[in-house]
């Protein structure tokens, strides 16, 4: 694997992260119907317009309930493991890393090609866990009107991200580097939300 195909596979977990189904929607259509994509053997089932549907209506579904507060709080604890899956066959398939999961799951394991779906697993865990904890420090600060922008504003980087992940790999640093630089600021943020809360809870127990 070669640093551009490593950031290709990085842009799309990452993307992954934020939502499951946009990477591989991406990669389906692009590898279906046109030319800027050919997905490794292992992989070409992405491209399958049945599955190209079934994603399309999971990303509907998705989209509405990331921008309902309190949906959206739930929808996250389900993505939990669905993100980092979704992240795992994104960097398989978009580092064109063969695998043999499907023709012999035996030897995926005694092999290193289940390495770059680890990576990928990592990397969109990570996305997302910073996601879920912005989302109810925006909730809280915004009154829940905050969810609906932050919700789209998320579906977008995600577009972007994966588009160029495939197109213009090399960009993909600019986004890891802002990722990097929000998680200090996601952890700071909540910090001080449960320390506002312990002292609102103090203070009732006073009054």
């Amino acid at each position: 694997m070669d640093v551009l195909e490593a950031l290709t596979g990085s842009g799309l977990a990452a993307s992954a992260g934020l939502n499951a189904y946009i990477p591989l929607l991406t990669m389906g259509l692009l590898a279906r119907y046109t030319d800027l994509m050919q997905l490794p053997a292992g992989w070409q089932w992405l491209g399958d317009g049945w599955v190209i549907a079934i994603l399309a209506l999971l990303l509907a579904v998705e989209v509405v309930a990331d921008k309902v507060p309190v949906v959206d709080h739930v929808n996250d604890m389900v993505q939990t493991f669905v993100r980092p899956t979704a992240g795992g066959l994104a960097f398989g398939a978009g580092s064109s890393a063969e695998t043999v999961t499907v023709s012999d799951p035996g030897q995926f394991f005694s092999s290193n090609q289940w390495v770059p779906i680890a990576i990928g697993v990592v990397i969109a865990l990570a996305v997302h866990g910073v996601k879920s904890a912005a989302r109810p420090v925006i909730n809280a600060t915004t009154a829940g009107f905050g969810a609906p922008v932050a919700s789209t504003a998320e579906d977008a980087t995600s577009v972007l991200v994966s588009v160029l992940a495939i197109v213009l790999p090399v960009l993909v640093l600019v986004f890891l580097l802002g990722f990097v630089l929000v998680v200090p600021w996601t952890l700071r943020r909540r910090r001080e939300r449960k320390r506002e809360r312990q002292a609102a809870r103090a203070a009732g127990f006073r009054v």
